[in-house]
């Protein structure tokens, strides 16, 4: 008889992994949510782009709950700061935001490990920074090429983890139980993107959740209601291939 998705991530520790999908750190947040509520802690998170902002101030000490209340009340002008150069937004006032968000920058002080997958744009591969501020990579991890200026670390200029690392697993070990949140594409260039097994890991895939953006603001706050109550359904959902598929409901 297949396990529930509950039983399984509380049988023995397990690490989270968030993948990329523009401002699906609503949605991350809503899924996170329902399993903090449910006493299910990861100990070590990883992700690219949202799935990075969401697991990197969740390690860094940002209860769930405050990281919902200040996401639900983001407003447009607190991100958006255009300004000539590679990409339309400097990434200036998301630098400010992040720093007065986050109870520390420090990675080494994260209550777990904490992998953030980023685009080397000069080797043109992913590098998995574990050591850099936390702020500079997150920003480095959602810089969405044409819409953000690159992120300069340690001399070295990145764009958006998702470029190569779309589902963010980069950064964990193989042989390590995962949970692996996927965002489904809804970006009409993207073809769909196939769901990523890998021995030991579990895919939770909510579907049909609201896609937001900068100008849809609003569609984010319901994806991340949606998204809590959609994982609160998964937990008590049978796994089947490795995957648990949850409708989104939005009525």
């Amino acid at each position: 008889m297949a396990e529930r998705l509950g039983d399984w991530l509380s049988a023995q520790p397990f690490s989270l992994a968030m993948s990329s999908g523009f401002f699906s750190f609503f949605a991350h947040t809503g899924m996170l949510s329902s399993l903090m509520n449910a006493g299910l802690h990861p100990r070590l998170v990883a992700g690219s782009s949202a799935g990075a902002l969401v697991g990197g101030a969740w390690a860094a000490g940002l209860e769930v709950d405050a990281l919902a209340r200040r996401l639900t009340s983001l407003r447009r002008d607190e991100f958006w700061d255009p300004t000539l150069g590679a990409g339309l937004l400097a990434g200036r006032k998301f630098d400010r935001l992040l720093r007065d968000m986050l109870p520390t920058t420090e990675i080494a002080a994260c209550r777990v490990p904490v992998k953030i997958s980023a685009f080397d744009i000069a080797r043109r591969q992913t590098e998995v920074l574990h050591d850099a501020d936390l702020a500079d990579a997150i920003r480095a991890s959602c810089a969405v090429p044409a819409l953000f200026h690159p992120v300069r670390i340690g001399g070295r200029s990145y764009w958006d983890g998702g470029i190569l690392d779309r589902p963010g697993l980069a950064g964990v070990p193989e042989g390590e139980r995962v949970l692996f949140h996927h965002i489904a594409s809804k970006s009409p260039w993207r073809l769909k993107l196939s769901v990523p097994t890998r021995p030991g890991m579990v895919t939770l895939v909510v579907e049909d959740l609201p896609r937001s953006g900068p100008f849809k603001l609003e569609a984010g706050r319901r994806a991340l209601v949606l998204a809590r109550e959609a994982t609160n359904r998964a937990l008590d959902t049978r796994i089947e291939n490795g995957v648990v598929r949850v409708a989104a409901r939005s009525g």
